[in-house]
């Protein structure tokens, strides 16, 4: 049996053709193929802007700062995450504080957040970083009305989730990104997501004040609007052309950095490339909720699992976690096998630059249960029934 990673990306012959098309054309970054891309993916999740920037962290770091979080600020998130989701607040300079997981969903347990926000004066958090883990939509719906009771601002990180949704109290599917609870939600376009341009990400929101920001943000802090040009047109046009100061019109050229942006800009052709999958991101997550239902009817019950990702209503399935007896023994085993799993994730609270300010281990107890036994299984689109049940057949083969 060939390699089987745990993810994949699958590229076609019309995702090359998109590329090489773009590669030929007069704009290879900054060109129209960004917008087009923005377009269609604020389409795709229901929100009214989106933003496309060079990856998942960027987009991340981009919301705290268009959030304004500085120096002290507390904000709470998730302890089962890649590291980025608590960094952004940390490059900012603010403070993040971890609340655990429900162990029966793996996102951040809002019982444990409201414990958090009760038991300090209003006021001393700033907002919460919520994870659409493993591809299953966190309920933002019950989080936002918990946020607005203390005046917080909610970043939804989905990476692991477009396309994925919750069910609101109303019975609407609320899709993850789509700007109706959260205040900014990002996304990822890594080669294992499920839509893969290489690099890149996206931020995506329905505020047009934040929009706005971000889009001066992402390019140095530099607008070409000339609707916000602080210095005159005297200035700008920088000699004595009378004629064009009359006319009220600032040169072509002229533009103004406003306040510390970055280079957080992608290119066309991973736009391009991005649009492109895009075509095909039902039909993938209808697979991947295929190879979930079977894993799922396979290790259901049996012995030797402690717990699984199970079949839940609007879950994307970027991962499927089951929670296993000797992780190490059956991790070391598959790779003997050519079966690359992976574990996801780390708990962030105990990595040594977070236990620099005090976390400890059980601090976290359900987040710090789960890493011991939590192993990611191959979940991609392109994974045939074939590769499934061999992953499968040496699992069951590995506990008989």
């Amino acid at each position: 049996m060939e390699v089987i990673p745990y993810g994949r990306q699958h590229i076609t012959d019309e995702d090359i053709q998109a590329v090489i098309e773009v590669l030929k054309s007069d704009y290879l970054t900054q060109g129209p193929r960004i917008a087009e891309f923005e377009e269609v993916f604020a389409e795709y999740v229901g929100s009214k802007y989106a933003v496309a920037v060079s990856n998942g962290t960027a987009a991340l770091h981009l919301c705290a700062l268009a959030l304004k979080v500085q120096e002290g600020d507390k904000v709470i998130t998730t302890p089962i995450t890649f590291a980025a989701s608590a960094n952004c607040v940390r490059y900012c300079g603010g403070e993040v504080v971890f609340a655990d997981i429900d162990p029966e969903t793996y996102l951040l347990d809002i019982n444990k957040v409201r414990e958090l926000l009760e038991s300090s004066p209003k006021g001393t958090y700033k907002g919460i970083i919520s994870v659409d883990f493993t591809g299953r939509a966190v309920d933002l719906e019950a989080f936002r009305k918990l946020a607005n009771i203390y005046d917080l601002w909610i970043i939804e990180d989905a990476c692991h989730a477009p396309g994925g949704y919750f069910t609101d109290s109303t019975e609407t599917n609320q899709f993850c990104g789509n700007g109706n609870f959260a205040d900014l939600a990002i996304f990822s376009f890594h080669p294992v997501k499920h839509i893969a341009s290489g690099e890149g990400g996206m931020i995506t929101t329905n505020d047009k004040e934040l929009y706005e920001k971000l889009l001066k943000l992402r390019t140095h802090g530099i607008t070409k609007n000339e609707s916000e040009f602080q210095n005159s047109i005297e200035f700008a046009i920088g000699e004595d052309q009378q004629s064009q100061i009359n006319n009220h019109r600032y040169p072509v050229w002229y533009m103004e950095m406003q306040e510390l942006g970055y280079n957080y800009r992608v290119t066309d052709f991973q736009c391009v490339l991005g649009s492109s999958q895009l075509k095909r991101a039902e039909e993938g997550i209808r697979r991947r909720r295929e190879i979930a239902k079977t894993y799922n009817k396979i290790f259901e019950g049996q012995e030797f699992i402690k717990g699984q990702s199970g079949v839940v209503e609007g879950h994307a399935y970027h991962l499927y976690v089951i929670e296993v007896e000797d992780r190490l023994g059956l991790y070391n085993y598959l790779r003997e096998h050519h079966i690359y799993t992976q574990i996801h994730y780390i708990p962030c609270h105990l990595m040594p630059y977070y236990r620099q300010f005090g976390w400890k281990v059980g601090d976290m107890p359900n987040a710090e249960y789960y890493y011991k036994y939590c192993i990611s299984l191959p979940m991609y689109p392109t994974l045939t029934d074939v590769q499934q049940d061999f992953v499968i057949n040496k699992i069951n083969a590995y506990y008989e």
